[in-house]
């Protein structure tokens, strides 16, 4: 009977072991997403669900304090943070944020997702978890892009943003598919965002980019299609954008360059650029230790105040003369 019982139990493990691998195979960012989520339940994220405007929103809370509030990229999810966001949580409350459309945040059906949809859903829940404090924001790639269009909208909400790899201007490298809709593309892409050091991915995880740039959260947003987008861009408007503003980089970042990031620091008056050698666009996962290590020194200097105003020279005394 024991025999019986081992023998059951020993196929049943199998099947388990092999049924894994085949949705690794098949669905290998399923699987990456599911796991990075469980690292946060064991590090004491609290996953919450709430109510909004366009349907409940997911968020990962943890810690006391002063609110920093952390939103992912594009086809993201709150997970992406999960190797560098507990460090905070001794003296902040820290938020992580699913967007709208993302990870379990609603709506969850095959709608075009315009980006005003998700900054909705991004002003809901910070009114609901920090009620009148302000809070800081830390934005990668298009989190940078909605925490810059949050603190235009909410000037006075917000304490300081430190924007990774990420902005509210239009970009630079047009010839590279943001969408992919084949293997190579999505190659091309992969190989944009990540340190030529940094281990590539295999082909069926790049063939799953693929199908979930179809009929993901990403292939949503291009639905919503290009007007949609730049409607939200801030090009020519920062003349009045006063929130301190951090800009923390990958060197390696192809896709949304450090020359993008110094043309951003150019026009915002108070702000101020660290790069990340050997790291690329999605820095929270490629080299989380540098990335934790900046952020924590960031947090800890005063934010970046308004630069200097060169005197123009026609006002300039003449040397020699006093006023």
């Amino acid at each position: 009977m024991l025999k019986k019982i081992a023998i059951t139990v020993l196929l049943l493990v199998l099947f388990l072991v092999a049924a894994s691998a085949i949705i690794g195979w098949r669905y290998p960012m399923a699987v990456f997403n599911w796991a990075n989520r469980r690292s946060l339940r064991n590090t004491g994220f609290a996953e919450q669900k709430v109510a909004t405007q366009i349907g409940t929103q997911t968020i990962f809370a943890k810690g006391s304090g002063a609110p920093v509030v952390f939103l992912h990229g594009a086809g993201d999810n709150a997970g992406t943070w999960a190797k560098v966001a507990d460090f905070i949580t001794a003296r902040n409350r820290v938020i992580l944020v699913d967007f709208a459309g993302h990870g379990e945040s609603e709506p969850k059906n095959d709608s075009p997702l315009s980006l005003g949809t998700v900054l909705q859903g991004l002003e809901d829940v910070v009114q609901s978890q920090t009620g009148n404090e302000r809070v800081i924001l830390v934005g990668n790639s298009l989190g940078g892009w909605m925490a810059m269009l949050y603190s235009e909208k909410h000037p006075d909400r917000v304490e300081r943003i430190v924007l990774v790899d990420g902005g509210a201007i239009r970009g630079e490298r047009p010839d590279l598919v943001q969408f992919p809709t084949t293997r190579e593309e999505a190659r091309k892409l992969f190989d944009s965002v990540i340190d030529p050091g940094s281990p590539r991915p295999a082909d069926f995880v790049l063939d799953d980019i693929v199908r979930l740039s179809k009929n993901g959260p990403i292939g949503r947003l291009a639905k919503a299609g290009l007007p949609d987008m730049e409607s939200y861009l801030l090009d020519g408007k920062l003349q009045g954008f006063s929130t301190p503003t951090d800009l923390l980089w990958g060197e390696s970042d192809k896709l949304v360059p450090v020359t993008y990031a110094r043309r951003l620091e150019s026009q915002l008056s108070a702000s101020r650029l660290t790069t990340l050698p050997r790291c690329g666009h999605v820095p929270q996962q490629e080299c989380p230790k540098a990335f934790s290590d900046a952020l924590k020194k960031i947090l800890a200097q005063p934010a970046p105040t308004s630069k200097p105003t060169a005197e123009p020279v026609a006002k300039r005394a003449p040397k020699g003369t006093t006023t």
